[in-house]
Order: C-alpha cells, then structure tokens, then sequence
C-alpha cells in the first residue's frame, strides 16, 4: 500500500509529526536547505534579469536521491516546512529536484506540532507560494550582490577574511553610532535635594512616625536647576529654617495592562533581560520547544507555536482555553470581562500566530521533569507571559502629595496595589541603564493643611550619564523600530558581527571593536546607502511587498544594483587603504616626529610612521575612553614636557614606573613621578621616589636622577627636622628597641626616639 510522503527540514520535526501521523505517510527530513548559490563565484548572472546560479549543497545529494526515491513511490507529496519565507524556499527547492510532474505536490503549514493542527494543515493543503518564495530569492541575491562585491575590496584595501553583509553592516553602524556618541558626551554636574519629612506624632502611637522623603519640585516658581555644590548648599540652609505643610493630596486609580504575547523580537529581549540568553541561544532553544520534546510515554509533542513571528494575533481556541484555565487556578476576577486583543506593528505578517504554548495545560511544573535547564527557563517565560496576557489588569491606588516650604514646592508619589491581577504572575522586564531605576515612595496618611516635621535635607550630587551603550535587547528593539531585519534574522545579525569580531560583548553590553570601527568607517564613506538605516528600512519593506505580490522583484534589484555598482566601481579606487597609505592620526612618531598613520594588516591594525619606508617605526595602539589614540602599554599622563610642551607618557623601566616625553627621540626627557615627599638636597626642586637595589633592597633616590643622585637607606617621612630645617626625617626601625627618626643631614645629628606624627612615604602613594 502507498503512502504520502511529507517533507520537513529538521529531524526532530520528522519525528514529532510521525508519531502523530502513523503509517499513512513517510516523514522524511532535507535537513535544512539542499541548494543554493555557489560558495566560489558570485552565482548571479546579471545581464539575465538577476537569474541566480543554484548549485546542490554539497552533502544533499544523498538526501535528495532518498527524498525523490520515497517520492516515486509515494502516492502524493506534502512539503511541510517552517512556514516562513526560508522555509518557503526550502520547499521550492525540494519540489523542483524531486518533482517529476505526474504526483501531486502541496504545501502544508504546521504553525504548531500538536494532533490537531497538525491534521487540519494536511487536511488544507496549499500550493506553493511564488510571491514568498521570490521574496526570500530576492533578498539572497540582494546579500550576496553586496557581499560579494564589497568583500574583496576590503581584503585589497584592509586584509583578507573579512566580509560585509546589507544587514549586518546597518546594525555595525548603529552600534559605532552610539559608541561615538558615547564618547562625545560631555558629563555635567546637577543636585537634586531631598528633605526627609515625618509626621507629628499622635498621643497613641507608641513609636515616632516613620519618615519619608519629598524632593524639591519647584523653587521660586521654577523647576530647580541646581549646577553646583554652591547652589545646593544655599537650597538646603534656606530650607532649614522653613515650616512645611501639605498643600494638596492628589489621589487616583491607575490601571496597568498586561503585555501582549510574545514575537521573536520581544521573546528574545525578555529572554536576554531575564535569562541572560543571547538572541541566538534563545532561538535555538525554542526551535527544539516547537519541534518537539519527548514526555515520557506520551511521546513527541511540539510545546510552543512557530517561533518566527512578528504577529500578537491568537486563536480563538488558544484565548477561549486561557481564560478557562485563568479562572480556574486563579480566581473569576483575574478573568477580564472581554478577551484582550493586541495590534499587531504596521507590516505583520498575520498568517502566525503569536508565541505561546500549544497546550496551556501543560504547566512549567509539568514540564519540568522532561526538559532540560534551558529549556524549562524559556518555556515557563512563554507560558507566564501569555497567562498574563489573558488575565485582568492591576488596579494601583497612586498618591502623588504636594508640600509647600516658604517660596519652595516639594513633591512625592507613592502607590498602592489594589488589585494584582496580571501581575501576580508575570511583569516585564525593562531594560537597565547607568542611572538606575526610580523607586516611589511609601507614605503616611495625608491631608491637605497638615503639618509636617523637618527632620534633614538631603544634597546629593548627580553627573549626567551618556546614553548607554546596546545589550542584544536593546539592540533588537532598536531595529524592529526602525524596520531592519525580521523576525527571523535578528538573532543571525548579532551572532554574525560578534562572530566577524567587528563587536564584542562585555557585561552584557556591545562595543565595536578597532576592526569594527576601521570597516564601519570604510563602508560609510564608499557605501553610504548601503550602510543607510532608512534605506535599509525601504529595502525590507519593499521585500515585504513583493512577498504580498505588491511589486515585482526585477524592479527592486534592477533600482538597487544600478545605484550599488556605481558605488563600487568608486570604491574599487577611491577607498582608503589601510595596508599602504593608513589613516593619519595626531601622534608624531617618536624616531623621526613625523605624523603616525593607523595601517592594518593580517595581525590587525597597527600605528606605523608615514615616513616608511624611510622610517620604520611601528606599534600597536589603544584608544582611551573618549577615542584618543596612544601607543600601546603607554598612558598619558597630565603632566606636559617641561623642555619641548608635549605631553608626557607614563612608561614602565627597569626601576618602576617613569614619565617620557611623547616627542622621543626628538625630545629626550624623562622624569620619575614623585611620592610629595622634597629631595633634602639644597637647590633641588626633585622628589623622593621609591627604587629597588641588587637583591632587591629598597632605596629612596630623586627623580631628578642622574642630575641628582641623592640616595637614602631607610623611610623618608613627611617632617621638617626640628633642629637643622632638613625636610624629611629617616624612620629606623629596630626589632627590639623603639622606632627612631633621625634627620637626614649627618652633620645635624638630631633624633626622635618614640611615637611622631608624621606622614610616611606609603601614605604619601610613594609605595
């Protein structure tokens, strides 16, 4: 007896759909996709309308033949794919190797792995969809056109290896962006000034009132706006000798809405913000939750719904079994009176769903002893969240209390919860920053015109903070507001520029790395619209209307590529290149004084003089805080050359830390930093400065050596001698006797014997 055949990229997947599918069909596995363009030429052919060059991948040979070897005795062919535009490819792909034309072929969509859905998708088969496909196509011609054609020019003009993506490049971008922003930012000084304020205390009440804090509102008809410690100060001792009343008591109710069900970019910011997974792991971990997990003898089931979706749509059927299950675990007043619904962004596909359980019975507590770690940490965030999003708003009680002082306002906000409702299960996450997270009051019982008690006010010096730099979250909100990427390639983007090391993640945060800046730069100079956020933008919306049928895809590539191959025939030429010419810093180098220029070559990039070959000096560089270049392992320091005005370099020799001027060898002077203790040589202007001798022995010399070579034996000490003006004693220390100072004139010959209060050269930083 025949079987239909079905079709599906993943193992797990196969394995999943056979345990519910049964004898009646083969379910076999592509593994991924069996072809695409060739990994050795460009594979375009672009007089030819764009026609690419699709080649087998190499190890699917072997698959295809089994898959067209079911297929011939098979008596129908279903394709069942991830139902996206990737996998609408894979199943074109698939059709055009194994189909012969004589057995029907049909496209069925599993947006979950459960019996049912699983039977109705077969039961509804579709045909395979052009316009998706020919989405999918065009964006991997557009990749690979700018892949292709930018990549060896950063070889020829920086190094071989490295590699520029449409997309990839864009979120590059707005990474440098920020760090640059980063460092332009001046901080400023503010003060806010709080008063802690109690009320009087009631005859009854056995202990004082607690207090709470109010911060000045308004000064003089003004919001304050207090720059220095000066101002602050003022504010507070005009305070203090104020009497304070509450002047109005503003009492409301607030509802707060439950967060709609999760999309792939909201799933991957909670998941990075709660369980620090990156966008990746997050994938891959809710790719085996749809596929499918064994539990036990119940077999192979899909946990969650497809996992690519940019859509907060649910079903029916999904929404009408929450509400039962909220109803009976929590309470009919956790259950609203209407469902929720949430609008779903401009451009969504609304064929998904959003991300939720396939069964919300299934309880993380259930599935606990079925998955792993990860896995039940990710599942329980996809079930909290879309319990939550069923279940009634949180009602908070909010007081917000104005307080009068003389001519000044001060206000506090406090807030009960009435009604926890969503909230006792689940709350988003918000995204951390440098400045910390506002916390509101709690607060007494108040009346307007009720007196209140000062008890201190509060100065507290404040910096204004740069904006921070992008977490994987933050990052991934940032380009779905701004419409780069989808749903499905959020997670590559990251992983592929952290991968190329044009970023690196520390403490959760991304920062560009030299290599990152170089390209960055590169690319925004000779390729300014491909690097564009708003044409990046334009770009996938126009994929999303060829995949709507809306525009045709020759329009697309012919406007794009008759404005790309200009731009690379320019940068063919015109680019910068970093393995000959470099880029000219303001360092002068230290053999010949001419200007440093930045080169790269196959161990990275480098500080080399422009003079070469003539000159070769070369060093590897770091760049401080705010962008500014130095020589590697050296640090500027504050202080400038006192015989050329350069500025001083802070180096490390054979005795310790020393200054250099920048300007070496032209200019030649160095200078030990010293302890703040004087040199006791007549006319010296040097200081004391720790060194270590032959076998290590520790000495004090001046750091004005070989000028002077003042020496001492022994722990100079910050006082004058009493009897010969010399500014510094020696402490002599004995095991048994009592420690002694003497001065270090040996003509003075004075001496104390005992306790002295001095200043040793370890608290003056000479240790």
């Amino acid at each position: 007896m025949s079987k239909a055949l079905l079709i599906v990229e993943s193992p797990t997947k196969a394995k999943t759909l056979g345990k519910y599918l049964g004898k009646d069909y083969q379910v076999m596995a592509s593994v991924g996709h069996v072809k695409d363009l060739p990994n050795n030429k460009l594979g375009i052919d672009i007089e030819r309308q764009f026609a690419p060059d699709y080649h087998v991948i190499r190890g699917k040979k072997k698959v295809l033949e089994e898959l067209g070897a079911a297929a011939e005795r098979a008596d129908a062919i279903f394709l069942g794919p991830d139902p996206d535009r990737e996998g609408e490819a894979i199943a074109w792909h698939i059709a055009e190797e194994i189909s012969s034309g004589h057995k029907p072929v049909y496209r069925v969509l599993f947006y979950e792995l459960t019996q049912k859905a699983i039977r109705e998708a077969l039961a509804s088969p579709k045909q395979l969809n052009p316009s998706l496909y020919d989405a999918q196509q065009a964006r991997r011609i557009l990749d690979r056109l700018v892949g292709y054609k930018i990549s060896p020019i950063l070889w020829q003009k920086v190094k071989r290896g490295l590699s520029a993506g449409r997309v990839q490049s864009v979120a590059l971008r707005i990474i440098c962006d920020r760090e640059a922003e980063i460092r332009r930012f001046e901080s400023k000084e503010y003060w806010t000034i709080d008063a802690m304020l109690m009320t009087e205390k009631a005859p009854d009440e056995q202990a004082p009132p607690a207090p709470f804090k109010a911060a000045l509102h308004r000064a003089r008809g003004r919001t304050p706006d207090v720059t220095s410690e000066a101002e602050a100060v003022r504010l507070v001792e005009a305070l203090k000798g104020l009497s304070f009343e509450v002047r109005k008591v503003d009492r409301k109710r607030r509802r707060r809405n439950p967060a709609p069900p999760f999309i792939t970019s909201t799933l991957q910011q909670d998941a990075a913000r709660k369980l620090r997974f990156s966008a990746k792991q997050t994938m891959s971990v809710a790719q085996r939750l749809y596929e499918g997990i064994e539990l036990g003898e119940e077999g192979a089931s899909g946990l969650i719904t497809y996992m690519r979706t940019d859509s907060t749509r649910l079903s029916p059927d999904a929404v009408k079994e929450v509400r039962e299950y909220i109803q009976d675990h929590f309470g009919k007043e956790y259950v609203p009176e209407k469902p929720a619904s949430y609008k779903s962004r401009e451009g969504a596909q609304d064929a998904h769903e959003a991300i939720r359980p396939t069964d919300v019975r299934r309880t993380p507590e259930q599935m606990a002893a079925y998955l792993g770690s990860e896995q039940l940490k990710l599942y329980t965030l996809i079930w909290r969240r879309f319990v939550a999003s069923q279940m009634s708003a949180a009602i908070l009680a909010q007081t917000t209390v104005d307080i009068a002082a003389g001519d000044f306002v001060l206000r506090v906000t406090g807030s009960v919860t009435e009604f926890a409702g969503f909230t006792t299960l689940y709350v988003e996450s918000q995204e951390e920053d440098e400045n910390g997270s506002s916390h509101q009051a709690s607060l007494p019982e108040l009346q307007a015109g009720q007196c209140l008690l000062l008890k201190e006010v509060l100065p507290k010096q404040h910096f204004t903070q740069p904006p921070p730099r992008f977490s994987e979250a933050s990052l991934i909100r940032e380009l779905e507001e701004k419409g780069i990427g989808r749903p499905s390639t959020y997670a590559t983007i990251l992983s592929t520029i952290v991968e190329r090391d044009y970023v690196r993640v520390d403490k959760q945060r991304l920062h560009p790395t030299e290599l990152g800046w170089i390209i960055n730069d590169l690319l925004v100079r000779s390729f300014p619209t491909i690097v564009d956020v708003d044409f990046t933008a334009r770009m996938e919306k126009s994929l999303d209307e060829i995949e709507s049928g809306k525009v045709p895809s020759l329009q697309l590539l012919e406007d794009f590529y008759r404005q790309f191959d200009g731009s690379v025939q320019s940068a063919e030429t015109g680019m910068l290149n970093l393995k000959t010419l470099g880029v000219p810093t303001d360092l002068h180098c230290p053999k010949c004084d001419r200007i440093l220029h930045i080169r790269t070559s196959r161990n990275g990039a480098y500080l080399s003089c422009s003079g070469y070959p003539e000159c070769s000096f070369s060093s590897n560089y770091e760049r401080d805080e705010k962008g500014g270049i130095h020589l590697a392992g050296d640090q500027l320091s504050d202080e400038s050359c006192d015989k050329c005005g350069r500025p001083m370099v802070q180096k490390k020799g054979r005795y310790g830390t020393f200054l250099a001027c920048s300007g070496y060898p032209v200019c030649k002077n160095t200078k030990t930093p010293g302890s703040g203790l004087p040199c006791p040589r007549e006319g010296c202007d040097g200081e004391l400065v720790p060194r270590s001798g032959r076998g290590g022995r520790r000495f004090y010399g001046c750091n004005r050596y070989p000028e002077c070579k003042t020496v001492l034996w022994g722990q100079p000490v910050k006082k004058a001698c009493p009897a010969c003006g010399a500014p510094v004693l020696l402490e002599k220390q004995s095991k048994k006797g009592p420690t002694k100072w003497v001065c270090v004139n040996p003509a003075c010959g004075y001496q104390l014997v005992g306790e002295a209060e001095t200043e040793t050269g370890a608290n003056q930083g000479a240790g």
